[in-house]
């Protein structure tokens, strides 16, 4: 079988996976009970924030979360609505409605398939932390804004920015204030946090919510609730798909696959972290997700990812492979066969709670300290990506992140990059090192990476030489050349030799030989026997250009 044979065969099930779910089933179980409960009022609050409803988050953890866990690339991953997600699908909403979103759903799946199919997954573990982090705050802030409505009890507005939605919850609330969604939408937020604090073993968002739920339902304070729910699944249906929208909805399809891919990859690095023995495959992570995405729209759910905290708690929970996730969609969809007029009652202001508490453990004050210590560049990363994602939209600050941090990462290797004028002999040898300069040949030495971004110092530094004969360049250091440094080489050859100077070549490693092979001065330089693989044969070379005494080169 060929390669690409072998790595397409790599991304489906195997005989490893199931033989994973047998060693511990009881655990596994035990493990998507627990992960169930804690879910379950997680999914019915994304599915409200989405702006599909509390039913389309509990499609989405069933059907989306039993796909992933079967195709996806990590044992314990948990997959299902998260509130990252729902602020790419809030504009979709205001501006396509509900069969938007779900459309948008599908294209994302089939972007994430093309991404898995080309395996690009396994460089997401290069994007920065800082920009990690300082979306994953702003998003935290942007959950916390959006839930200011179910949190005052008053109705959403129709705003695209979330902060405009915030604030015009508030004067709505101030014009006819209404303590009781307040209160329990904190007294919520309160029994989580604190009861994680003490007891994280415990699923404290499921009994806060069922406790405030009995007093709303007992007290009759007739607050808004999530309504009625389908006993089960919906048919599959494509009814919603519109050829005509798809240049339309693409912007946002690519948006709700890069943050599908890049939340699920990095979880699933968190999840091998906090288990022993476990590695994910990542081009496998994002085909799961990619069919996830595909089948959760067909049921009217909502586009899904892997979710940071309900996979923390599988691992906690004692799960030891995608036996434990999948049971948990399957309990999920027995509850919904059970127990949907019970979860019909639920107050969103409960579930807002249930958010503000998420966003809060979202914040990872520590890590968030350390960026802003470690350096001017990653805290302006942070910085920018937060407030971006929190004054315009996530697509934006990802695309400003982004670019950002690759200037930032661009300048400090064109800083550490440099041209060095370096002694011809490292020993302590004057009078020799006398005789070189008198017989005017001078060395440099090229460090680290030549590219664009350092090249025009590099031209200047170089022209600059004076009053020699020879020139040698030693390349041995030299770890990148792009056509843009080459091309400037090329032009500082031609102008040294304009002036005069011989220039040696000494010390090209095999990946600088494609670029330079297209360059005019280097094919001259070879033809001429002025290109040397060690610098001490090009210093004899360069004794006898100018017709020195040979010495006895070390270096």
């Amino acid at each position: 079988m060929s390669a690409s044979g072998r790595f397409l065969l790599g991304l489906l099930p195997g005989k490893g996976d199931v033989a994973a779910m047998r060693r511990s089933p009881g655990r596994d179980l035990l493990a998507g009970l627990t992960v169930a409960i804690v879910a379950l009022p997680l999914a019915l609050a994304f599915g409200v924030a989405s702006g599909l409803g509390a039913e389309a988050g509990l499609i989405t953890a069933i059907v989306a979360g039993a796909i992933a866990a079967v195709f996806g690339g990590s044992n314990l991953q948990v997959s299902g609505p998260t509130g990252a997600m729902t602020v790419v699908l809030i504009p979709v909403v205001h501006q396509f409605g509900a069969s938007g979103v779900l459309q948008v759903g599908v294209m994302a799946g089939v972007i994430l398939l093309g991404l898995a199919v080309s395996g690009v997954g396994r460089y997401v573990r290069y994007l920065p932390a800082s920009l990690v982090e300082g979306f994953t705050a702003g998003i935290a802030v942007v959950i916390a804004l959006q839930q200011l409505p179910n949190i005052l009890g008053v109705e959403a507005g129709d705003q695209e920015q979330v902060w405009a939605i915030a604030f015009d919850a508030i004067v709505r609330w101030a014009a006819a204030p209404d303590l009781v969604p307040v209160v329990i939408a904190l007294a919520v937020a309160a029994v989580i946090l604190i009861g994680a604090r003490f007891k994280p073993a415990v699923p404290f968002s499921l009994v806060a919510v069922v406790i405030a739920t009995a007093v709303a339902f007992f007290a009759g304070f007739g607050i808004d609730t999530v309504g009625t729910l389908p006993a089960g699944l919906p048919a599959p249906s494509v009814g919603f798909f519109d050829p005509s929208t798809l240049t339309a909805l693409l912007p946002s399809a690519l948006a709700v696959a890069a943050l599908a891919a890049l939340e699920s990859l990095l979880c699933a690095t968190v999840a091998d972290a906090m288990s022993v023995g476990q590695k994910h495959n990542p081009d496998r992570e994002l085909f799961g997700q990619g069919l996830a995405n595909l089948a959760a729209p067909l049921f009217g759910g909502v586009p899904a990812t892997a979710a940071i905290a309900r996979t923390a708690v599988n691992v906690r929970a004692g799960a030891q492979s995608r036996l434990a996730s999948f049971s948990h969609a399957v309990i999920l969809l027995l509850f919904t066969l059970v127990a949907a007029p019970l979860v019909g009652v639920i107050p969103l202001a409960a579930l807002g709670g249930v958010l503000l508490a998420t966003t809060v453990q979202m914040i990872q004050v520590g890590s968030i300290k350390a960026i802003m210590r470690s350096s001017r560049g990653d805290a302006l990363v942070l910085v920018l990506t937060f407030v971006v994602t929190v004054a315009i939209d996530l697509v934006t600050a990802v695309v400003v992140g982004l670019a950002l941090a690759g200037f930032v990462a661009l300048r400090a290797v064109a800083k550490a990059s440099r041209v060095e004028r370096v002694p011809l002999d490292h020993a302590d040898h004057s009078a020799e090192e006398r005789s070189l300069l008198d017989d005017r040949i001078v060395a440099f030495r090229l460090d680290g990476a030549l590219f664009f971004g350092a090249a025009h110092r590099f031209l200047l530094e170089l022209s600059e030489v004076a009053d020699v004969a020879v020139v040698i360049l030693r390349m041995s250091r030299l770890t990148t050349i792009d056509a843009t440094g080459a091309l400037m080489l090329d032009d500082a050859i031609a102008k040294l030799e304009r002036r005069g100077i011989v220039v040696l070549l000494s010390g090209i490693r095999p990946g600088h030989k494609k670029v330079l092979a297209a360059l005019t001065s280097a094919r001259r330089l070879k033809d001429a026997g002025r290109v040397f693989e060690a610098t001490p044969n090009a210093i004899a070379s360069a004794r006898e250009l100018v017709g020195a005494t040979p010495g006895s080169p070390t270096t």
